[in-house]
């Protein structure tokens, strides 16, 4: 043997008799592998376990609907409404009308107790009777007056009778027809008075001034009425209210940023609230010149293109603005969504967002999101429009923030 062999031989453990050789550490390691598993575990239930989102359907930009260059809010209005009531304070005898009735221009809506004004108007039929049996005979003095007076005219001619007899029944005559020019005078401002009387009857009843509909009724038989308030609720100002319903247009308030948008007999599209299905056309009638300071809105008037029983005043309707398209001019292409639906490319400026051409976008197909990465076209407001990679109608997911591609995904609370 080498002295090498003889060294490697001489090295040896002392062991003390009955020791053991010490154990190995190995629960660290366990925990270790509990966690590892533990935490896979979580994850691979995320995955599998659905995720609420909120969806919204891409709209054809192809569609005219969806050509709009701006949407705004407003109501039915009518140009043409009144609150009809009498022209004299009286009270109610009978009314006529009820809510949603039509009615005619110079119907009867109401009579009013003619109490007082039918006693002026039979106390100037007396008047102008009186004066009328008067002046009858202050004409036939006149008649008697003439006929004497050309009578002593030839006897004075034949000095059968004085001078001053002749001259005293001249003044006789003169005297009489100057009193019957008064009497006649005083019988025209009887006549007069009797129209006055008659025009104070004729308002005690209640006419419509214009063909419409009766919208709202405001007062009842044995009610006091007055064309001015009294004071202290006791007494009504009018009879009912009447609605034009030819005159009913949509009035908008628009913001005053985007009014450069908006231009007179501009086509537009009016939804009503109470029918969301239903696209009424119509068109832009002028635009008030005159913004509201409190609200940084100007008021727009539009034109309804139909007339139907179901457009009421005051109900709401939303109005989209669209663009005057040539008969030649091409149709966009692909689909409106909204811009908070898309993802950017990570490190775009917000100040660049609009200017960006590409971008991400996740749909809802059969249960999970589905990442789709998509060419951008122009901003419209609050929407973009996406040229291709997306059909109109697919589930847009509005926060693309919540998934990623591949998740199971269901539509939660907010979702459309």
């Amino acid at each position: 043997m080498s002295a090498t062999q003889d060294a490697l031989k001489q090295l040896r453990i002392e062991r003390r008799p009955g020791a053991r050789p010490p154990r190995r550490r190995r629960w660290p390691w366990i925990a270790a592998g509990a966690a590892v598993l533990l935490v896979g575990g979580f994850v691979a239930l995320g995955a599998l376990r659905p995720v609420p989102v909120e969806t919204t359907p891409a709209r054809d930009a192809a569609d005219p609907a969806n050509a709009s260059v701006l949407d705004a809010s407003g109501y039915i209005v009518a140009r043409r409404m009144a609150t009809v009531s009498s022209k004299v304070t009286g009270k109610v005898r009978e009314v006529l009308i009820e809510e949603g009735q039509r009615v005619a221009a110079g119907q009867v809506l109401a009579r009013l107790d003619p109490i007082d004004a039918g006693a002026q108007a039979e106390l100037a039929q007396a008047q102008v009777a009186a004066a009328r049996s008067q002046a009858g005979q202050v004409r036939a003095q006149l008649r008697e007056a003439n006929a004497n007076v050309a009578r002593l005219s030839a006897l004075v001619r034949q000095q059968l009778v004085s001078r001053a007899q002749y001259d005293q029944a001249v003044a006789q005559r003169d005297a009489l027809a100057a009193q019957l020019a008064v009497i006649d005078r005083n019988t025209e401002v009887a006549r007069r008075q009797l129209a006055v009387a008659g025009i104070g009857v004729e308002n005690t009843v209640v006419r419509a001034p214009f063909a419409g509909v009766v919208t709202a009724k405001a007062a009842q038989p044995g009610e006091i009425v007055s064309p001015i308030s009294a004071g202290g609720g006791f007494t009504r100002t009018g009879i009912g209210t009447i609605v034009d319903m030819d005159s009913l247009e949509v009035q908008v308030d628009v913001n005053e940023a985007y009014i450069g948008r908006v231009q007179p007999g501009m086509p537009v599209e009016a939804v009503l609230n109470a029918y969301p299905d239903w696209r009424i056309p119509g068109e832009v009638i002028a635009i008030i010149p005159t913004a509201d300071r409190t609200k940084a809105t100007v008021k727009v008037r539009i034109a309804l293109g139909v007339k139907d029983a179901r457009i009421v005043p005051d109900m709401g309707v939303r109005v989209s603005f669209l663009e005057r398209a040539g008969a030649n001019a091409p149709r966009p292409t692909g689909v409106w969504i909204p811009a908070r639906a898309i993802v950017l490319p990570e490190g775009t400026p917000a100040d660049q967002a609009a200017k960006a051409t590409r971008g991400t976008v996740f749909v809802a197909v059969d249960g999970r999101a589905d990442a789709r990465e998509v060419p951008l076209a122009e901003l419209r407001d609050a929407d973009r429009r996406v040229p291709s990679g997306i059909r109109p109608g697919e589930a847009v997911i509005v926060d693309p923030t919540t998934v990623r591609d591949g998740q199971k995904v269901t539509l939660g609370a907010g979702a459309k």
